[in-house]
């Protein structure tokens, strides 16, 4: 084992980074390709350009920004705990979309064919791309995570005892209710929209096939899983919540009965996010000391990104063709990685 003065980090020599003074909630890169945000605990966003150049601080959120993703076209979308949905443009502009009363807005998704979603309570907004409200959803308890499938025609919202998915553009909404009794947090579709997958309290996974109905139980966590990523392809699913980035095979009929795949353990330190490279099978993934690195998926070959020390990390994100990671920590520590080649 190398000692860590040893170690070379990437940061260290193309790498930007800054202490942004709070929690780093959500990271995203806007789909202009040219710019990048990361939403604070404080309610602030900070803007920066993909190549770390220039940094804006903008007051979006009065309280805590509770999740940030890409917006439709550029720059960032945010929901907090002030009840407000915003949209912050990448010159700093922030322009309030819906507001909601005291309730939280916990979760937003969008996605580049026009919509965009925010969930409040038990409830599933969806706005159009002028931001005008098209519908709500209602769910039999509050949501727990929200996402859009790959072509922006499905939104999958999970709540306890399961998940509901829903066509945006339905005349009648009527959901597809996936059932598990429990709690169900964090959810992602596969590339191809055939799986759906979900976080529980349990610290569990669980999935379900949607051709068939048939579930898939994935256990073993020693702690809750936060996130999850499946890969360019969707042959492997990436998730947090072990002392290792553990991945489950989603080809040959897995993961049914097939025991995943563990990559970059063994230092008793809890994986706290993961992200899959947009192109090629590789996951960037953060600890719980703070140490960010890429792995591998066919060799195991680990490449060391940052180094412990700055607080566990709490966001990850990839620019969209993958030679830009911008990561945070939850003691407001930011770094953006150029991994183009040179």
């Amino acid at each position: 084992m190398q000692a860590e003065d040893d170690i070379a980090y990437l940061l260290d020599s193309r790498g930007v980074s800054r202490d942004l003074g709070a929690w780093v909630v959500g990271i995203a890169f806007g789909r202009d390709g040219r710019s990048l945000g990361f939403g604070l605990g404080d309610g602030s966003v900070h803007l920066t350009t993909a190549a770390g150049a220039e940094w804006r601080r903008v007051e979006v959120h009065d309280g805590a920004c509770l999740d940030l993703c890409a917006d439709i076209r550029e720059g960032v979308l945010t929901g907090g705990d002030d009840g407000r949905l915003m949209q912050v443009a990448p010159d700093g502009t922030a322009t309030e979309l819906a507001r909601f009363g005291r309730k939280w807005v916990e979760h937003v998704a969008a996605h580049e064919g026009g919509f965009r979603a925010a969930s409040v309570a038990k409830a599933v907004h969806v706005l159009d791309a002028k931001g005008e409200a098209v519908k709500s959803l209602a769910h039999p308890s509050t949501v727990g995570g929200l996402c859009f499938d790959a072509k922006g025609k499905r939104i999958a919202a999970s709540h306890y005892n399961g998940a509901s998915l829903w066509f945006v553009n339905a005349k009648e909404d009527k959901p597809r209710v996936l059932e598990w009794k429990g709690s169900h947090h964090a959810i992602a579709f596969s590339p191809d929209g055939t799986h759906v997958v979900t976080a529980m309290q349990e610290m569990s996974l669980h999935g379900w096939r949607l051709a068939d109905g048939q579930h898939m139980r994935m256990s073993g966590y020693p702690t809750k899983t936060h996130s999850l990523s499946f890969s360019a392809k969707g042959k492997w699913l990436a998730t947090s919540g072990a002392e290792a980035v553990v991945l489950w095979p989603f080809f040959g009929g897995g993961p049914m009965g097939k025991a995943p795949t563990e990559l970059a353990g063994g230092d008793q330190v809890m994986c706290t996010r993961v992200a899959c490279h947009p192109q090629h099978e590789m996951v960037a993934a953060g600890f719980e000391d703070g140490l960010v690195l890429l792995a591998e998926v066919g060799s195991g070959r680990v490449l060391p990104l940052a180094p412990p020390g700055h607080g566990g990390v709490s966001a990850l994100a990839w620019n969209a063709s993958g030679t830009h990671l911008a990561f945070g920590t939850e003691t407001g520590f930011a770094g953006l990685i150029d991994l183009s080649k040179r």
